[in-house]
């Protein structure tokens, strides 16, 4: 029997999303299944520019199965509950619209073949499972027509990664904890447009380019089990420190939001040293960097940059562009021979000379700094007409 055309037809959509780097830090669960977080937790999105996830989602009724994903050309197991979890929901989701109108092609029946590519190191602290799972709800709704908000969506990105939820949001996202056991209250929350507050910069120091010792599934749930100070973090600290940078977001008072990211990133480290066994996420240069920014301020006589590490020795360094040279200055003259400072937004900074402390200091940031990143907040997921699979269902290959 003759194959017809719609029997071959290749469904696509593409989507690019970003990183987002926590400054209210999430860390435990309260349910592992579902991905419901111990508490709730706010994050700065990232310039698309600098860092995302570009993902393609395809199907086909001519399609094998099982479902597939290539993520920077090489593939990737898509059996695991979390990946699962996801797929199934967004199947139901479309299975309910074709439903309701039969005239719809069948795509929830059709194995999917998805392809997503990284401009950033994988799995090396720099948020990858965020955008990953981000990119792969949103192309999957997109390609699927789903009608749901950012926010609704994020119910299903959160049980892929528990941070991807706020990668669904451009701006200042929240991701509210929630009280039901079903998880239907713990969603993203928009505390602020990027328009709000659009001269947010940031500054990455990456420490190491290679995969985490301890995963941060692995480390949270570690934390929760052991750590006397997890409790009192969850309880009293983060919904204080939630509240105090939602208001230096609405306010745009940078040295309160500094401040207080400053103080949580410390918190959060705090309680994986006190965690049985201890994780020791941060390492020599993550130190050198807190030097670092200590210097900067001083120097400045106010607060000018703040920092934060996620679970990773990444350093990331906020600050406003109106003070990019009293930050980025200091760093540029000890890091000028790294990557990342060709760009635009690189060769605009003035070296300052003079202000990091000599000796250990920079020495270990000249050693251990591998490359720098400067970005700055950034929007939403982004639907694209780059697709990484042709119309053929073929892989493309990027240059």
């Amino acid at each position: 029997m003759a194959i017809t055309m719609n029997e071959k037809k290749v469904y696509r959509a593409s989507t690019t999303a970003p990183v987002n780097i926590a400054v209210i830090k999430y860390w435990g669960k309260r349910d592992a299944t579902l991905n419901l977080p111990t508490n709730s937790s706010l994050s700065v999105t990232l310039s698309q520019s600098d860092l995302r996830t570009h993902t393609t989602a395809t199907c086909s009724p001519s399609y094998s199965p099982p479902d597939t994903l290539l993520l920077n050309a090489a593939p990737q197991p898509l059996s695991d509950a979390r990946s699962q979890a996801c797929l199934s929901a967004l199947r139901s989701l479309r299975a309910s619209l074709e439903r309701a109108n039969p005239a719809l092609p069948p795509l929830s029946t059709y194995p999917l073949r998805l392809s997503s590519s990284n401009n950033f190191p994988t799995a090396a602290g720099l948020a990858s499972s965020a955008a990953g799972f981000a990119a792969l709800v949103r192309a999957i709704a997109d390609l699927y027509a789903l009608p749901h908000s950012p926010t609704e969506l994020s119910l299903i990105a959160r049980q892929g990664s528990g941070s991807a939820c706020r990668s669904l949001l451009g701006g200042y996202v929240a991701w509210d904890q929630g009280t039901l056991a079903s998880g239907t209250d713990s969603t993203a929350r928009l505390v602020a447009p990027r328009a709000h507050w659009p001269d947010m910069r940031a500054l990455i120091l990456v420490v190491s380019a290679e995969k985490k010792g301890v995963s941060s599934t692995a480390g949270m749930q570690n934390t929760v089990r052991t750590s006397p100070l997890f409790q009192k973090r969850a309880e009293d600290v983060v919904p204080k420190a939630m509240r105090a940078m939602e208001f230096a977001i609405q306010e745009r008072d940078f040295e309160a939001f500094a401040r207080i990211a400053m103080r949580e990133s410390n918190s959060f480290h705090a309680t994986c040293l006190d965690t049985e066994p201890p994780i020791f996420y941060l390492n020599d240069v993550s130190r050198a960097a807190i030097k670092g920014v200590e210097a900067v301020n001083e120097k400045a006589g106010r607060v000018v940059a703040g920092y934060t590490f996620d679970a990773g020795p990444n350093c990331v360094v906020y600050y406003l562009e109106a003070d990019r040279d009293a930050v980025a200055g200091p760093f540029k003259g000890v890091l000028a021979g790294k990557e990342g400072w060709g760009g635009e937004q690189g060769q605009a900074v003035q070296v300052r000379e003079g202000v990091l402390p000599e000796g250990k200091v920079v020495e270990s940031l000249r050693e251990g700094v591998s490359r720098v990143i400067l970005t700055s907040v950034g929007e939403g997921p982004i639907s694209v007409d780059e697709h990484l699979i042709d119309e053929k269902g073929e892989v493309v290959v990027v240059a």
